[in-house]
């Protein structure tokens, strides 16, 4: 997708706290639009920065978005890359959001200097967007409490799509809850219906530090129950690959 096309791709979410104990198959599942933008080597990266923060976030608050995550990679990966995360409370709203913020004057207003943007001053070289749909065991956002905090990003790539299901079933039924009673705070779950790696789900977790992550996932990995459905027959083989990327928000995130 070209950049001047960026404005009609984005979407508008209408995101709600969540839990496990409440969770029902019926209950309405969020949609979430992971994209992931390699920066332009020599180009200012608050050209992007300031489009999210000044234009796009305030157009998607005022549409009763209020929890549009934009992370940064731990580390220092070559190209730099920036992660945004849009949460959409169904798919209705997902299809209905690319309209409503093109009819938003303020938008366009606030969107002007990142539109007229030079190729030489492009901020990225390109991007990609997956589209996920919630667990029913986690059908909706959560989101962390504002204080100090990295988060952990996990995709589990599985050799066929049955495996997938059975590990989003595992999820489901089992895992879940044992990841809230070990401390691994998840934000949330979801299969990815559009994107890389495919067959695929991804999660986020957030912890304090590294510190309480690495105690966390100690715990979790003890624990009698993980340790039970682990070696269960129908769980078996459901994961091929794990990729893992450490993020922190910026400063203006608000997840």
């Amino acid at each position: 997708m070209k950049r001047r096309n960026f404005v009609a791709s984005s979407l508008l979410a209408v995101p709600a706290l969540a839990t496990t104990d409440s969770a029902k198959p019926d209950a309405q599942k969020a949609v979430y639009e992971l994209r992931t933008y390699e920066l332009k080597f020599g180009s200012p990266q608050s050209n992007l920065e300031n489009y999210f923060k000044d234009a796009l976030i305030p157009a998607l608050n005022r549409q009763g978005v209020k929890t549009v995550g934009v992370f940064r990679e731990m580390g220092k990966s070559d190209p730099a890359k920036l992660r945004l995360l849009i949460p959409h409370s169904s798919w209705e709203t997902y299809a209905a959001s690319a309209s409503r913020l093109a009819s938003d004057q303020a938008f366009s207003q606030a969107s002007q200097t990142y539109a007229a943007l030079l190729p030489d001053k492009a901020p990225y070289t390109r991007y990609t967007t997956s589209l996920l749909s919630a667990f029913e065991g986690l059908p909706q956002l959560v989101v962390p409490q504002k204080e100090p905090r990295i988060f952990e990003l996990r995709t589990y790539e599985g050799y066929s799509e049955d495996a997938v299901r059975r590990k989003i079933k595992m999820f489901n039924v089992e895992e879940i809850n044992i990841f809230n009673k070990t401390g691994l705070h998840a934000v949330f779950f979801g299969e990815v219906v559009a994107g890389e790696y495919m067959p695929c789900l991804t999660y986020m977790l957030t912890f304090k530090d590294m510190a309480e992550r690495d105690a966390n996932w100690k715990q979790f990995s003890a624990d009698p129950d993980w340790k039970r459905v682990s070696q269960a027959p129908e769980y078996a083989n459901t994961v091929s690959t794990i990729i893992r990327v450490f993020l922190e928000p910026t400063e203006y995130s608000q997840i």
